[in-house]
């Protein structure tokens, strides 16, 4: 990829080992897990927070049969992902159950969290801080044949790493957002077990991704094979912007503010004056990416950075990632006489290929579905500017997404269970082409849900 402007990986592409395009596709198709949707119910909030919350719930408590040490799986069965659990969902999980304010939001993080810490403490190859891309969770027969008997807690006691879709390797995003849920529940509990963790990460951050190229800032990650990845994510530094801080604020050390800092540069040397917005990074540490363009590089710089010089990259998303699903639609998925509005994944989203399929053995691209991950981060950020028409725009984005959550997905399960009714978002209103080599589809999802209840919720997660 060096040499050419092409679109590197996003953090959620695939990045274990060994395995082929088959299983790229299935990352893309990522789904929500759930089962009972009992506790988080009772959090305070409108119905369609309650709802979101039953959902988060169900996904959590999917699997009682495997004990108490737990992660909430992604997405619905239907997703065709089975039990697994990616950690930047769980991140999402547990700010959404502390934003929440309730007793039991509050335990349900704290269960969450210290999942995250027993799956630092006992990687089956590892002892320096890391987590994966994803865990299993619960039970499943492979599409091999090949059984999956444990939980989230192997047999001889090791974290139950993804290796089924080669979910193996650490991506410098995934462990920030950890990190950034760990400081939360440290800050709101007291309990030192969180910052430490959040400290490991950090570190271990520090120590793989750092990078003395001329464009600065933190690399990739590393794949399956701990091997470093070259590629420099605008995302992933925005994200670091708000551990660091974080980091430098929970333990007094200023090492932290070096380190925010540095992660800072990278991501304002990725802004363009002339439109507007932030590109999505570099893949040799030289060249700036200048296409595809995501909405998140725009929505989560302003959540880490509240700097009005920068602002504009909301309204570029708004109105350049716009779109509007419904069932005239080439390749919708949406039922007749609904609509959707919101914003797409990226700018290569609105030119992905509608007469071809996303990937083997997956339906065609809608250009105008909805990503509702994405509109909820830019419905927060709206929140947060407090501009001219900002609140109702959010409003008027927030009340598409509930609108999915009560008529979209429809009788997906988690665990082989019936969800609560009109519980979960999907991620997508219909089939969508990222632009970064795999797709979203419309199953109910942990990390859209979350974001919704944190937009909802006024609740900024990237404010040092």
């Amino acid at each position: 990829m060096t040499g050419r402007q092409g679109p590197g990986p996003s953090r959620r592409t695939l990045i274990g080992t060994g395995l082929g395009a088959g299983a790229a596709v299935l990352t893309a198709a990522v789904g929500s897990g759930a089962a009972h949707a009992a506790g988080s119910a009772a959090a305070a909030g409108t119905s369609a927070q309650r709802r979101g919350y039953a959902f988060l719930a169900a996904a959590m408590d999917a699997y009682p049969e495997h004990g108490s040490i737990r992660l909430a799986q992604s997405y619905t069965d239907q997703a065709g992902l089975f039990s697994t659990a990616f950690t930047y969902d769980n991140a999402l999980a547990i700010l959404a159950h502390l934003a929440a304010r309730t007793a039991d939001g509050r335990a349900r993080a704290g269960t969450l969290g210290d999942a995250l810490l027993y799956a630092q403490a006992h990687d089956p190859a590892y002892d320096d801080g890391r987590l994966r891309q994803a865990y299993n969770v619960g039970s499943y027969t492979f599409f091999d044949g090949s059984p999956q008997p444990d939980g989230f807690v192997r047999a001889d006691g090791t974290a139950n790493v993804g290796t089924q879709f080669g979910f193996t390797g650490t991506a410098v995003g995934d462990m920030a957002w950890a990190g950034i849920a760990l400081s939360a529940l440290a800050r709101r509990t007291g309990a030192r077990r969180f910052l430490d963790g959040a400290v490991r990460i950090g570190t271990w951050i520090e120590r793989t991704g750092r990078t003395d190229e001329p464009l600065g800032g933190y690399k990739f990650g590393v794949n399956g094979a701990n091997a470093k990845l070259p590629f420099t994510s605008t995302e992933h530094n925005t994200d670091l912007v708000c551990l660091f801080g974080r980091l430098a604020r929970l333990t007094g050390d200023r090492v932290w503010l070096e380190r925010r800092a540095r992660a800072e540069a990278f991501v304002r040397k990725m802004w363009e004056p002339s439109g507007g917005f932030f590109y999505t990074g570099t893949n040799d540490g030289v060249t700036v990416n200048k296409s595809p363009i995501p909405a998140d590089t725009q929505t989560w710089t302003h959540l880490a950075l509240d700097s009005r010089s920068y602002s504009r990259s909301l309204d570029w998303a708004a109105a350049e990632l716009a779109v509007l699903d419904h069932a005239d639609r080439p390749n919708s998925t949406v039922p007749a006489g609904q609509t959707y509005e919101g914003v797409t994944f990226s700018s290569a989203s609105l030119l992905a290929d509608e007469d071809a399929p996303i990937a083997e053995f997956q339906p065609k691209p809608d250009r105008n579905g909805v990503w509702f991950e994405g509109t909820a981060h830019l419905a927060l950020a709206l929140r947060d500017r407090h501009g001219r028409g900002d609140e109702a725009r959010a409003r008027r984005l927030i009340a598409s997404i509930e609108r999915a959550q009560d008529l979209l997905g429809g009788d997906q399960t988690v665990g082989g269970k019936a969800l609560p009714a009109r519980a979960g978002v999907v991620s997508v209103s219909s089939p969508l082409d990222t632009g970064f080599g795999f797709g979203y589809y419309p199953y109910r999802h942990t990390g859209a849900t979350a974001w919704y209840l944190l937009a909802a919720a006024r609740s900024n997660p990237l404010r040092a």
